[in-house]
């Protein structure tokens, strides 16, 4: 884990090993410090010697000066590697998602992965600043003054071991206790992240429901979730600061007492004593800083983890070590194949499944929901792969193609069509980013889109807000269609892209598919009979199976399901999913 975390300090290499220079440099100068300040009392005040007051003095004022300076540069070289750091962190988790196929994806929740991209990435740039900064400072001031504590007098030096012995020991135990409510505590930020997701996204169902209140009442039990896990966390660290002032205090209060006697005995000067009361707060405060850094580090082993856990997980799918970079055509076969989701997974989501459909055939899918049809066309772009059978397009195993030849000749309209922030032109060039204005036009004719873009405004400069929310579902869902032609694919798939279309303009596509683009396979699925009833072949599935194919006069003559559908559609009644053959 480790090792991979390390892995994206990259570039910011130099400014992590400067920044642990210039603190243990500000440390050694802090260091000197009482020294100087000894030797003014005692060689200085009590000798009546102005000139060495002085000289001391200013080379007090010169390590000040110094210490002042190296510890700027050190913040500014640790803030530089921390924020470098995160920033690589967030590239590489986004970059790795990208790769990730289906199957990868289905492992994370939305929400968990917004929450390792933003809560998890700034606890870890916290620490690792506190590491380079405090990690390395903390630990050195510790060591310098000690051992200049016991080169002035071994005796008081040894009060500050002993404290230093036992608050390391009770705060090793605290921490130890407060790591069970940090394990917990990111769990808790994903659901508060999936409760805020969800409502945002759903607004209009919320309102349309009347359901604030609700939604309301979710949130607050997905805070206060968070909230008792942190107080938890918070109530064991907040024993770090008590028990570190009575270890201050105490040692204090020892040392006065102890170091007053050797004074007045002549064991000990009274500036060495002065010297050593300023070594005890370093070495105390060393300590606090310590602690405070072995709380941020036990708050970001949970973040650590779950960022390492994105960053090492490799993607399901790869391309093969020789791939083909060429798609002949746009026929499919399936051979033999079944599916199902999860390796080792004991329900098949697809049994068995033998198809051979020619290049340039309109083939119609119908089935009920639940029936797999759209899991059936997700093999054939390889957005999963099968887990007996084989897949062919164009003649080849969809696993020997490299995977972005064989998905930029498979377009896909689904029926949740996602439109991104942006003028009209610039989600069409999705399909096609060198696509020129007219063959965007072009690609909106055949997908009847130009009716509604010609009477906006701006028409084809018309700004479509995040997630096409200023476009009704019909036309969102014809601006998809154009932009999946965009591509000009061997094969295009309509996953129920055409639901939210009225019957006259959907036929109206299917017309301008038929004329325009007649070497294109399509596979059509829908659950209006009416939207398939003239592809050259229709497949009925069933529960994961092929339940019938042939064309429309044979379903209805040979099909159960077909046509007690067709003839409860044609009743006025059009839901698929009360099916026949029951």
């Amino acid at each position: 884990m480790i090792k991979t975390l390390l892995a994206q300090v990259k570039e910011f290499k130099k400014d992590s090993i400067l920044t642990p220079v210039f603190m243990i440099l500000e440390v050694i100068l802090e260091t000197l410090i009482p020294i100087c300040m000894a030797s003014i009392i005692d060689d200085g005040v009590e000798q009546g010697d102005m000139r060495r007051i002085y000289l001391m003095g200013g080379i007090m004022f010169v390590l000040a000066a110094l210490s002042l300076l190296v510890g700027t540069l050190g913040g500014k070289y640790g803030a530089r590697a921390s924020t470098g750091f995160a920033r690589n962190l967030r590239k590489a988790m986004y970059e790795n998602i990208q790769t990730f196929s289906f199957s990868n994806i289905d492992k994370y929740s939305t929400a968990g992965l917004v929450t390792r991209l933003t809560t998890d990435v700034s606890n870890l740039q916290m620490a690792y600043q506190m590491i380079l900064r405090m990690c390395m400072r903390a630990p050195a001031s510790l060591i310098f003054a000690m051992t200049m504590a016991f080169l002035i007098n071994a005796k008081l030096a040894s009060v500050y071991l002993v404290a230093v012995l036992a608050l390391g020991a009770c705060l090793m135990l605290i921490i130890k206790k407060a790591m069970k409510y940090f394990n917990q505590v990111f769990e808790k930020y994903d659901e508060l992240n999936a409760s805020v997701q969800e409502n945002v996204i759903a607004m209009r169902v919320v309102k349309a429901f009347v359901r604030e209140d609700y939604e309301k009442e979710k949130f607050k039990r997905a805070s206060e979730n968070l909230y008792k896990m942190f107080v938890g966390a918070e109530r064991v660290v907040a024993y770090n600061a008590p028990l570190m002032q009575l270890t201050v205090y105490s040692c204090i209060m020892l040392i006065s007492w102890i170091g007053a006697k050797m004074v007045v005995v002549g064991g000990l000067k009274t500036g060495q004593l002065m010297s050593l009361l300023t070594y005890c707060m370093n070495i105390l405060m060393s300590l606090m800083m310590l602690s405070m850094v072995f709380v941020m580090i036990t708050l970001s082993m949970a973040s650590a983890r779950r960022i390492a856990e994105i960053l090492n997980e490799k993607a399901d799918l790869v391309n093969p070590a020789e791939p083909i970079y060429e798609v002949k055509d746009g026929s499919i076969v399936f051979d033999h194949v079944s599916f199902h989701y999860k390796a080792g997974g004991e329900n098949q989501v697809l049994t068995d499944i033998n198809l051979r459909i020619d290049s340039g055939e309109t083939i119609g899918i119908i089935g009920g929901t639940g029936s797999a049809k759209s899991s059936l066309v997700n093999l054939i772009s390889r957005l999963y792969d099968v887990t007996e059978g084989v897949v062919l397009v164009g003649g080849e195993d969809v696993r020997n193609y490299d995977m972005d030849t064989l998905r930029n000749q498979v377009s896909v309209a689904l029926q949740k069509n996602v439109l991104f922030s942006g003028t009209i032109l610039e989600n069409l060039r999705w399909g096609d980013k060198d696509a020129t204005e007219e063959e965007c036009m072009q690609a909106c004719r055949l997908a009847c889109a130009d009716e509604f873009i010609e009477k906006m405004p701006e028409k084809y400069n018309t700004y479509i807000e995040q997630g096409g929310a200023n476009v009704s579902g019909g036309q969102k869902q014809r601006l998809c269609i154009a932009r999946a032609l965009l591509k000009k694919p061997k094969i295009l798939i309509l996953d129920d892209s055409t639901s939210a279309v009225d019957t006259a303009t959907d036929a109206k596509i299917r017309q301008a598919f038929a004329t325009e683009i007649p070497d294109t396979t399509k596979l059509i699925i829908a659950q209006r009979i009416s939207s398939v009833q003239h592809a050259d072949r229709i497949i009925v599935m069933e529960d994961g199976r092929v339940d019938g194919i042939g064309t429309h006069e044979e379903l209805l003559e040979h099909n159960a399901i077909y046509r007690e559908v067709y003839e409860s559609q044609a009743g006025g009644n059009a839901d698929f999913d009360e099916k026949g053959g029951e």
